[in-house]
């Protein structure tokens, strides 16, 4: 436990992993401020001292986590030409798929305060889905132009679909459903004219 006063490195990252350590082991109610800074082994009131409440931690937790994907896939333009289109888009999809629990995801939407702040954020220009596709359409269009990728090839209606697709994936979670990393997989093969088969 960090005594009072004594600053911890990356608080908002350990707040967060914390958050999701505790939603995956116990679930959406047991989500208290004082069961995120127990988790995380500071100070009870620390949560309050970084954010105005629970939605906004659980709002700024996804958008944290969108963020680094949309980081990610910002990388991807610069991918062309390397691996295969396939196994490139598989990475940046898996990766935005993984990019939070699914719990947390729910969490978020259920909590109308959480989920009106991340509206208005990604509305406001925050990185998300539309900062993903955006690069995918990107990639691709890389790797029309360097002939890796059919040129009648419609790039931004597959980013669509792609994203689209993880999107409604991350959206309605994994339970009792078939793995979802799977058949993005499979999407990713469709998409680009592999016949829907995915790596052997």
């Amino acid at each position: 436990m960090s005594p009072r006063g004594v600053a911890i490195p990356d608080v908002r990252e350990r707040l967060f992993a914390a958050a999701e350590r505790v939603l995956a082991r116990e679930g959406p109610g047991a989500l208290t401020s004082r069961a995120i800074t127990g988790e995380a082994g500071c100070a009870k009131g620390m949560l309050h001292t970084h954010f105005a409440g629970l939605d906004e931690f659980v709002a700024e937790l996804v958008l944290d986590r969108l963020g680094h994907t949309a980081s990610q896939a910002g990388d991807l333009p610069g991918r062309a030409g390397q691996a295969t289109v396939a196994e490139n888009l598989v990475a940046v999809a898996l990766a935005l798929l993984t990019s939070m629990e699914p719990t947390v995801v729910g969490l978020a939407m259920t909590r109308p305060g959480a989920s009106l702040r991340v509206r208005r954020a990604l509305a406001d220009g925050a990185p998300g889905f539309t900062a993903v596709q955006d690069s995918i359409t990107a990639y691709l269009d890389a790797e029309q132009r360097l002939g890796r990728l059919t040129d009648g090839t419609d790039t931004a209606t597959v980013a669509l679909a792609l994203v689209g697709t993880v999107h409604h994936l991350l959206m309605t979670g994994w339970a009792g459903t078939e793995d979802p990393r799977e058949q993005t997989t499979r999407l990713v093969f469709l998409l680009v004219g592999a016949g829907g088969k995915g790596p052997s």
